[in-house]
């Protein structure tokens, strides 16, 4: 058995939750492999809708088992008001979630570094979404990190160097903060946190695979926000790539099966960085508004744009996507003419490869293609679909080279079509 992982080919935002909500009941395991609170994957279905930040999103089918892998970074306090929120609405995860031991925690003092970091950039700010995930990122390539299993060994030691080495940081700053404050609800997570098993994730999930189990890798943010591959210095502080999944979970690169990559049939983007497809009109507004753009972990209106070619073509490339899904098509559905960058025009020169840097001007080069202007969220099928989005679609897979099995027409699990059936 292989493991089977699901990203995002765009700056994030893609609506990866909806789809691992809608894949789990096919797969016997769901994990995720990097990312921390800094994701918000949505979810809706029977008239409600959840928001997770740390959480697998299998958690809502049935027994499924779903680990939160050595590549995560996991803050006990969000962790703690995201457990009581799905407890409130009758979810018990302690039976169904479990944590890799290595794991990195972060701690009341990454947040408070992340700020003053960011702070101190000024106007050069990347865009951060203050959750403490770049400096615990850090703290683990510095080897001062600690990690979920370090709760068992001598913690109260280890929290308190750590502490002290960070304030020690702070001290560099014109920054004022309450640590207790923060801390008491830190603690308050710890002690939720404690109440689920800790586990070897990687002999667990290899021992899964030997058994026949299924299992689908979830990861969070973008492939343009990869730590490597994205937009540098614009990006997260992860690999949200396919090779991400290896070194999240502890799996060998010959173990990964089928590669997911999901987009938009727009671009979407939050905080600072290049974005060339970006509309500063009323058609990006109409777009932000019928999309409901706003970022579901910080709330922060997203930046709109037409689909860009050069940079799905990039993302499939880094991650070796077999299958593509589309979603948020309806967004489109009142456009009469819909528009697809396939090239950059940069210093004069067009390029249909996606360069290094995309500082300065760049031009986006689009094809337009006809709008088909129907309302589809109540499709149940894709003989359903209009002339002019089959278009749209062919179009697409042509120039990615890659099929577009999964389209969505709607925010709901039920508004999901699946193309090229076998039955």
């Amino acid at each position: 058995m292989k493991v089977d992982v699901l990203l995002g080919l765009q700056w994030g935002d893609e609506g990866k939750g909806k789809v691992v909500d809608v894949l789990t009941p096919r797969y016997d395991l769901v994990t995720r492999f990097q990312g921390g609170p800094n994701a918000g994957h949505t979810l809706e279905f029977n008239g409600e809708k959840f928001v997770l930040h740390t959480i697998p999103s299998g958690i809502f089918q049935g027994d499924k088992m779903n680990v939160i892998g050595n590549g995560v970074v996991l803050d006990p306090s969000v962790f703690k008001k995201e457990i009581e929120k799905l407890e409130t609405t009758g979810y018990d995860l302690t039976k169904k979630l479990l944590i890799s031991k290595k794991a990195h925690l972060i701690l009341p003092t990454h947040r408070l570094l992340d700020a003053a970091y960011e702070a101190a950039k000024g106007a050069s700010k990347i865009g951060s979404t203050l959750k403490g995930i770049g400096p615990t990122y850090t703290d683990k390539t510095s080897r001062n990190g600690l990690r979920v299993g370090d709760i068992l060994h001598n913690f109260d030691e280890k929290y308190k160097a750590a502490v002290a080495r960070h304030e020690q940081i702070l001290k560099q700053f014109d920054f004022e903060y309450n640590l207790e404050e923060i801390e008491k609800e830190w603690f308050y997570g710890l002690e939720v946190l404690k109440r689920f098993e800790f586990i070897d994730s990687e002999q667990y999930v290899n021992d899964a695979m030997k058994a026949d189990k299924s299992v689908l890798a979830e990861g969070a943010q973008g492939t343009m926000l990869d730590i490597d591959f994205g937009s540098y210095p614009f990006v997260t502080s992860s690999n949200t790539v396919c090779a991400g999944a290896c070194t999240g979970l502890g799996i060998a690169p010959n173990k990964i099966g089928e590669v997911f990559g999901i987009f938009k049939a727009y671009c979407t983007r939050v905080g600072s960085g290049p974005f060339p497809t970006e509309l500063f009109d009323a058609v990006g507004d109409d777009i932000r508004a019928k999309g409901r753009e706003f970022g579901s972990t910080t709330g922060r209106p997203r930046r709109c744009g037409w689909v860009d070619l050069v940079a799905l073509k990039y993302a499939i490339m880094v991650n070796g996507v077999t299958k593509l899904i589309m979603m948020k098509s309806d967004v489109l559905d009142t456009f009469d003419t819909i528009k697809a960058c396939v090239a950059y025009k940069i210093d004069g020169e067009e390029i249909t490869v996606f360069p290094y840097s995309l500082e300065g001007e760049v031009e986006p080069i689009y094809v337009e293609l006809a709008g088909w202007e129907i309302d589809m969220t109540k499709m149940q099928s894709e003989n359903e679909f209009p002339e002019e989005f089959n278009a749209y679609l062919s179009f697409l897979e042509e120039e990615l080279e890659v099929p577009i099995v999964i389209v969505s027409v709607g925010p709901d699990r039920e508004q999901t079509i699946e193309r090229y059936n076998e039955e």
